[in-house]
């Protein structure tokens, strides 16, 4: 029968602890500028050395060279507080968890009233000291406030924020934190060598990351790994069997999985971990981890190895190739994914669902990228019309010469699908020949973009007389889907007049129609009549609007100089631009009927109805733009 690890490597000195240097400096200063206080408030997650750094400290006051900050460690103080010692009758431990009443406090106070039996100092250390009740803390108050000076008081404990604040506020309060990554590989690989024992790649990271960088919950999963593992080595498979981690094989033929879009790997894996009895939650969060150490490795590269403790070269170079494969952005947005299905998990009757569930949103985001998923590619944008035809076709009251739109420029900036030069394939401008194409097309589109493709593989040509597809789908969603979205550029339409061209050299318009109701356009020829024209409101203004007498023979032949006109152009009457005199709005309504302002009412706008012979409305082609 052994002693526990943690037992016997504890410090016995302020320089043997590690990772605390932010207590054991200031510590070992006072002690050396003779400056201890009367009473010390340790905290800090357990397993951090809050004990051990008290026992260390009454070593040091009672030291027969001390005060001191490294004790001598061959007095009789020094050796009775020593690991193997069997205590001091002057430094008393005390479970404040058991002894945290008003009686316990009123017999701590009599106990300190006598002098040391024969150190310098009685030492009286309260551990897990939030479980002291608000009493016995008020009880122990004139005690800590103002003790003999034979007496010194240390406190520790894990919640510093139960302790009262009058106690707080006459104490020196160190607290403690866990012990980071790199510190504690060192430390247990020198705790390994020292035990004489060999551990496999990779087992020390798996024992650091379970111990939570807590001292005690590290040494104590490593000794239960060196007592259940034969002779003096310890395996990766016995060390991950017994942890609860995923293998990292299992890891890494997830993600290569998910990375070549195969679903089938993907899912065989998910049951490997299912009929195994893993945790479910727990293998999301070691994916989870490997999905943070690919972000790292795609941002860092060959660097990574000094971000992720504890990771060979071998693994990184491995996990490179693997960033590769996914992408940044897909890598993040599976993070995401995986996140997400973790906080689901929190509490759901069923994991094995919910993890099967991510897996399937994995694999779909991952085969249609980030911006595929979203219905949408932002590389590329929808034709616009030109604002100087839309202002000449449909304002009769303004000049077509004297128009300018501040849109314009953005229109020449924006680069419409550049047509080739030859048709690739060229075919019969019939409903025919596109028909024998239209496979083609749609193996094009599949390769392009698979959500535009999606959506497509549901519609069938109609109609095709050389420059107008007219398709039908079978439901008003799919339709909608096909249709462009108000501030989405690069919609479905825009991808399969990309395919077209690419694989016929067409540059087609379209009409869509749903299976039984009548086609509407999306784009089309210009109409034979343009559309009237309505004016809004301009902001503020409650006046009704009226049609301008000769409006229409205006707008009829502003409508033939122009290939494309706009159903609706806002006017503003404040705007910059106005008739030959100068005049416009009111007046000029004035003039043209001979009528006499008698005096002013406000009414509401009046809504303007369309004929019912308006035509299809207008977006030209990319080609037109």
């Amino acid at each position: 029968m052994t002693t526990a690890l943690y037992r016997r490597y504890r410090p016995e000195t302020f320089a043997e602890m590690i990772g605390q240097s932010q207590v054991t400096d200031p510590l070992m200063t006072a002690l050396r500028t003779d400056r201890v206080n009367h009473a010390y408030l340790f905290s800090g997650p357990r397993g951090c050395g809050k004990t051990t750094s008290a026992r260390i400290l009454a070593r040091c006051l009672n030291c027969a060279e001390g005060p001191t900050d490294t004790p001598c460690g061959k007095c009789a103080s020094c050796i009775e507080l020593a690991r193997d010692g069997s205590g001091s009758l002057d430094v008393v431990e005390i479970d404040a968890a058991s002894h945290n009443g008003v009686d316990d406090a009123r017999d701590l106070r009599e106990r300190a009233a006598f002098a040391p039996a024969r150190d310098r100092f009685k030492i009286f250390i309260l551990d897990e000291a939030h479980m002291v009740t608000p009493q016995g803390f008020n009880a122990l108050l004139k005690l800590v406030e103002e003790p003999p000076e034979h007496v010194k008081f240390i406190f520790a404990t894990t919640e510093p924020e139960k302790v009262i604040g009058t106690i707080r506020s006459r104490t020196h309060h160190y607290p403690f934190r866990l012990i980071p990554t790199s510190t504690m590989l060192e430390y247990v690989e020198e705790m390994c060598r020292l035990e004489g024992v060999t551990v496999d790649a990779g087992v020390l990271p798996l024992v650091v990351r379970a111990g939570g960088g807590s001292a005690r919950d590290t040494l104590s999963l490593l000794d239960q790994l060196i007592a259940g593992s034969e002779g003096s080595t310890v395996s990766y498979e016995r060390a991950v069997a017994l942890l609860g981690f995923t293998h990292g094989a299992l890891l890494d033929e997830v993600v290569e999985a998910l990375a070549a879009r195969d679903a089938g790997a993907a899912f065989a894996s998910v049951d490997r971990v299912i009929q195994t009895g893993q945790d479910p939650r727990r293998f999301v969060e070691d994916l989870l981890e490997r999905l943070r150490d690919l972000i790292v490795v795609a941002a860092t590269g060959s660097n990574a190895v000094h971000v992720l403790r504890g990771t060979t070269a071998e693994e990184v170079d491995r996990m490179e190739k693997q960033a590769r494969v996914f992408g940044s952005r897909e890598l993040s947005h599976a993070a995401d994914i995986a996140n997400a299905g973790l906080t689901e998990m929190i509490g759901a009757t069923s994991p094995k669902l919910h993890l099967e569930l991510m897996v399937a949103r994995l694999l779909v985001e991952a085969g249609a990228g980030v911006g595929a998923s979203a219905g949408f590619d932002t590389a590329t944008s929808l034709p616009t019309q030109p604002a100087a035809k839309t202002a000449s076709s449909a304002s009769p009251i303004q000049p077509a010469a004297k128009t300018a739109s501040p849109t314009q420029p953005a229109d020449k900036a924006a680069s419409p699908p550049a047509q080739p030069a030859t048709k690739a394939n060229p075919i019969e401008p019939t409903t025919a020949g596109l028909t024998k194409a239209w496979p083609a097309v749609l193996e094009h589109l599949q390769n392009a973009n698979r959500m535009a493709w999606i959506v497509v593989t549901t519609a069938s040509v109609r109609e095709y007389d050389g420059d107008v597809i007219t398709l039908v789908f079978p439901s008003e969603n799919d339709a909608a889907s096909f249709r462009p979205q108000q501030g989405v550029p690069g919609g479905v339409h825009e991808k399969l007049r990309e395919s077209i061209i690419a694989v016929t050299g067409e540059s087609p318009k379209f009409r869509v129609s749903v299976e039984g109701t009548p086609t509407a356009a999306i784009d089309t020829v210009p109409p034979e009549k343009p559309s009237p024209v309505v004016v809004p409101d301009a902001p503020g203004d409650d006046w009704a609007v009226v049609d301008i007498p000769g409006a229409d023979e205006a707008s009829t032949s502003s409508a033939d100089d122009n290939s494309s006109s706009a159903s609706e152009v806002p006017t503003s009457s404040t705007g910059d631009s106005s008739g030959d005199d100068g005049r416009y709005g009111e007046s000029v309504v004035r003039d043209l009927l001979g009528a006499t302002l008698l005096k002013e009412e406000r009414t509401g706008p009046i809504e303007t109805v369309p004929p019912a012979d308006t035509g299809a409305q207008v977006l030209p082609d990319a080609g037109e733009a």
